[in-house]
Order: C-alpha cells, then structure tokens, then sequence
C-alpha cells in the first residue's frame, strides 16, 4: 500500500457535486396521473410463480400495480418498449439521475439512443423505510439480478432459476424469440422490494431482509407502450441466501389498470431523445 500523501486529510474533505442536477428534467404531472388512478379499472393480471417470472403489457397512459402476495418476497424487473425489445431500461442511467434506490414521483429512463422516460413512480407503500442506519434502502438500481454464470463462478454448479435465466424464459415465452435471442435483451433491473446498500468499511454490495409484506406494492405510471418482465426471485426476501432452493420464496402479483377515457386529457408521451447522433462528425 503507498504511503499518504502530507494532504490526504484535505483531498478527502473536498465537497461533493451532484453529477447530474435534475432541476431541468421535466417533471411528471403527478397529481394528473393520481387523478387518472383513481378511476382506473383493472383490465390485466398475471400472477408470477416463485423462482419463475412472467411478462405483461402495458399500454402508454395504463398503471402497473406490483404486489407482494403471500410473503415477503423480491423481483427483478426488465421494461422493454413493446415496439421495440432494442429500448429498454436503463439502470445506471436512473441511478445516476435519480440515486441508488427510486421511489414516488422518480422515473425510469430508457437506454440510448432513446433516453426517455418509460415509466414513473406513482406509488410506493415502502417509501416510509428511507435509508436505514446500514445505508440500506429499497427498490434498487445499482445490483444487477442474480444469474446462473455468477452463481457457477462462486459454486462451480449450475442453478437455472436465477432472475436472469427466469427473466430469458418468460421473455422468450411471451415474444416467441429463441432462448439465446431472448437472453441478449436481458438487462439490469429494478430490482424491486431489495432492500440493499454498500458497506462504508469494504464498498461491497449488500442486501437484508426486505420490509415487505403482503399487499404491499410499487405502482408504475406507463408513459410508453411497455412489455414488463417480473421474476420473483430465489432470494425469497433476500435476508440470507440468492441462487439457491433454500430460501423461502412467494409469488409476486402484476396488475394493469385502464384509466378512463379522456382522464388524461393534455398529457403527452415522452419522445425520444432529440440529439443528432453526430458524435462529432
């Protein structure tokens, strides 16, 4: 280890500038959106099955409920553009706008060239936790999801029911893509319920059981088109154990709600990304 400079102690003490201020971001019209909520009707649901995941969609202007059933249970959720599986959601860009855990009111942005928003937090019911004394929180953006080839470098065995091998399935269920074509669109996640953090001694990722109950939930308002893929992961609650059968684990309900016509009078979905794509040239 090389030894301290003389002034360590004052380049440690320079402040902290937020990366990406968001004062400029638009913002999304929530009380609108809570308006449109309370005459929404359910029109879909899909229950997902513990160490499995499913897929539903969600029309621009409709709301989607994620609940826990059961017992406290976590997912890993993808969102895709229905149109188009190449827009999908973009993690470390939410994080870097929004933090390392989003709730009521944050949005979850797309990837480029797109970089829009594909939905907003209309609800949470666990947005009462904060951020513990571990630095821990909920609803996270900064893990990936569990996976079979992570979960074969620290075991040597193969475990199929990780989020990322659920997530392939149901994609490739629900699209009629091959295995293979369906895993390269799966992608970092809102890793929903998790409640997790960094350590302040080691900087390692860490995760702790979940606060979550039954009839709790995260409500997305869908301001594109979207096709949502849910697994409800091993992990159960994730107070001990991930990538393995050992964990008690619950299933996860996804709702879609219609709102009524005209409730959304004046909104207008986002746009892509109006940069030229130039890069210079």
């Amino acid at each position: 280890m090389m030894n301290e400079p003389k002034d360590a102690d004052a380049r440690r003490a320079v402040e902290p500038v937020i990366c990406y201020p968001v004062e400029t971001l638009p913002s999304p019209d929530l009380p609108l959106y809570h308006e449109a909520r309370a005459g929404a009707e359910l029109v879909d649901e899909v229950l997902v099955l513990r160490r499995e995941a499913a897929a539903i969609e969600v029309p621009a202007g409709h709301f989607l409920r994620m609940q826990s059933v059961d017992g406290p249970q976590v997912g890993d959720l993808n969102l895709f553009a229905a149109a188009d599986l190449a827009e999908r959601f973009y993690s470390g860009k939410t994080r870097a706008l929004h933090g390392t855990h989003i709730t009521t009111g944050d949005r979850m942005w797309s990837c480029f060239p797109y970089l829009r928003p594909m939905a907003t937090v209309l609800a949470d019911t666990l947005n009462w936790y904060g951020i513990d004394a571990s630095g821990g929180s909920v609803h996270d953006v900064i893990g990936t999801r569990c996976d079979p080839y992570t979960a074969r470098l620290l075991s040597g065995d193969d475990y199929h029911h990780c989020c990322h091998s659920n997530l392939t399935r149901a994609l490739a269920d629900h699209t009629g893509l091959s295995l293979n074509e369906a895993e390269a669109h799966v992608h970092d996640v809102l890793n929903l319920f998790m409640c997790t953090g960094f350590t302040r001694d080691t900087g390692q990722y860490f995760m702790k059981a979940s606060p979550v109950r039954p009839d709790d939930y995260l409500e997305l308002f869908a301001e594109i088109d979207l096709l949502a893929v849910l697994s409800a992961c091993p992990g159960g609650d994730c107070s001990t154990v991930h990538s393995s059968d050992t964990a008690a684990c619950y299933p996860l309900l996804m709702q879609v709600y219609a709102p009524a016509v005209d409730a959304l009078e004046g909104w207008v979905r986002p746009q892509v990304s109006a940069y030229s794509r130039t890069h210079g040239r």
